[in-house]
């Protein structure tokens, strides 16, 4: 199963989040705007129309959507001489879970309990794919790696269905516990996390998008701006394995990165579903 906003490898900084990869957007939006629609099918036409407005161009959009065919995150069903796209299960999961990322867990963690789960796994050398995959999932999930072949998370992280998922139970070991009192904890966050990076991002959003959505996608065009900032919030979020925050610089930033989200998308909620109303071409699975 593929994650919200990973297109590729989410332990790599290349990226530019302020120019998100065309699978991000459509998975945003179809979050915003079909995943509670029930079995909502969207024609091609509008979704290239919509893409279209945050820059990505009509043969990127396809082939795209052949590609989230081809991986089991789209439904693909045509209707005279239109194709209409609708989100599989796979998908479905993919996007509850971004969106719990986003609205019920956030980016600060202010409640951690002093636990932390620690993880190892030893694969085949042959299963580099799978090994990929399960580190993808880890990263998502946010463990980092503390020594090699030891991975940490802090809290007590689940990550069970996602073993199994992989099919690699006989594989990963999980263990919960609490650092001993000789451990620098903070100390220990700088040695697995690249700190530096993490906040590098949320200062970027927090400077894109903190004077309001009319610089990014235009004041009127609410549709466009509210995709291009979930899909570059869910980018910026998708390397922050929610580190306490008594651990972290007192200056961290995601806090008021985190808070202009929140204004920017409240700002943006009732605009873009009406724009969407009017623009969507949609159909109903009968």
């Amino acid at each position: 199963m593929e994650h919200i906003g990973i297109d590729g490898d989410p332990t790599s900084d290349a990226a530019d989040i302020s120019q998100p990869r065309p699978q991000s957007l459509l998975l945003a939006f179809f979050g915003n705007h079909v995943l509670e629609e029930g079995d909502l099918y969207v024609y091609s036409g509008s979704i290239i129309d919509v893409l279209g407005r945050v820059g990505v161009g009509e043969q990127a959009v396809r082939s795209t959507l052949t590609r989230m065919v081809n991986r089991g995150l789209l439904h693909r069903r045509r209707e005279g001489r239109r194709m209409h796209f609708g989100l599989t299960e796979q998908a479905e999961h993919v996007l509850d879970d971004g969106r719990a990322r986003i609205w019920k867990q956030g980016s600060v963690n202010d409640e951690w309990d002093g636990s932390w789960t620690l993880l190892a796994f030893s694969l085949p050398d042959a299963w580099k794919r799978r090994r990929h995959e399960l580190r993808s999932r880890l990263v998502w999930s946010g463990f980092g790696t503390l020594y090699s072949g030891l991975w940490i998370a802090p809290g007590h992280v689940d990550v069970s269905q996602v073993i199994a998922e992989l099919g690699l139970t006989a594989y990963v070991k999980v263990f919960h516990g609490a650092a001993g009192v000789a451990t620098d904890i903070e100390e220990m966050i700088r040695d697995t996390w690249d700190l530096e990076s993490i906040a590098a991002r949320y200062r970027a959003f927090d400077e894109r998008w903190s004077e309001g959505p009319g610089g990014r996608a235009g004041a009127d065009d609410p549709l466009g701006a509210r995709l291009r900032l979930v899909s570059e919030w869910l980018d910026t979020i998708r390397a922050d394995p929610r580190l306490p925050s008594c651990h972290l610089p007192h200056d961290w930033p995601a806090r008021r990165a985190q808070e202009t989200f929140h204004r920017i998308a409240e700002q943006t909620e009732a605009p873009a579903r009406e724009m969407a109303r009017e623009l969507l071409q949609t159909t109903t699975v009968r």
